[in-house]
């Protein structure tokens, strides 16, 4: 499934599908079932008659998710196939990916969406200028490679009072090497000692003179690994060119 629909915009939707079947040999008895499935998968039924010309992106792209699985094949190359879906059909064909994988087919899959990888994918590669700076389980990378990132709310909030804040988070030992952020209204700090420097991180801005108004400590996700890997150097841009290519399923056997 390329990243560009390849559907042909004169026919329905049903129309595209059967000729999907002929193309990949779908046998005849199977193809009315093997259709109506697919046009429930990708939400079509009520325009499965209709000419394809005047779908919207997203309807566009369903469809051609559905012509490139009609023939239920053992490995299956997708890129970029949920731009532009809505939520709800982004999550439909989730599922579907899903079930065909447990089902023993193999999903290559290439997103931007970093939750995607980390939802579908048993190992990912992270790609940067056409590189693979890394490979493993989603969980295995977050990890090796990602820190707790701690978001601190400030009262009061004024530069002066934002550094002094900084200041006192870098004389904290049990932080060991942060990596500090400022905000309009605070900080984040990255570490992977975030949780174990908790209350020394409290007790240092108190006595800096500094009020906490909010804070929230999390665990790493893919985007945090993304940018640790990089140093944050890869902007909106050259994400996009560079991409995230992630590998879901079982083993191809060669």
């Amino acid at each position: 499934m390329a990243q560009e629909t390849s559907i042909d915009r004169e026919l329905t939707p049903r129309e595209n599908l059967q000729l999907a079947c002929r193309l990949y040999g779908v046998p005849v008895d199977q193809r009315e079932d093997r259709i109506e499935a697919l046009l429930d998968l990708v939400d079509l039924q009520d325009v499965a008659d209709t000419r394809s010309e005047k779908f919207s992106g997203g309807m566009k792209k369903r469809l051609d998710a559905a012509s490139v699985l009609v023939h239920r094949p053992p490995v299956v190359f997708l890129d970029e196939p949920t731009t532009g879906l809505d939520p709800e059909a982004r999550l439909r064909l989730w599922n579907y990916f899903e079930q065909i994988n447990e089902k023993g087919t193999t999903v290559f899959l290439t997103t931007q969406y970093l939750e995607e990888a980390d939802q579908l994918c048993d190992r990912l590669s992270l790609l940067q200028d056409g590189q693979i700076i890394a490979t493993g389980s989603p969980e295995t990378l977050k990890s090796e490679f990602g820190m707790d990132i701690f978001q601190i709310t400030i009262e009061n909030t004024v530069e002066e009072r934002i550094e002094r804040a900084v200041q006192a988070v870098r004389r904290i030992d049990t932080f060991n090497e942060p990596t500090i952020r400022t905000t309009e209204d605070g900080f984040i700090v990255r570490s992977a000692r975030a949780r174990e420097a908790t209350s020394d991180l409290f007790a240092a801005l108190d006595d800096a003179g500094v009020s906490v108004s909010d804070f929230d400590i999390r665990s790493p996700t893919l985007d945090d690994v993304f940018l640790a890997l990089t140093d944050g150097s890869s902007d909106t841009t050259s994400r996009a060119d560079t991409g995230m290519a992630s590998l879901s399923a079982q083993e191809v056997s060669t």
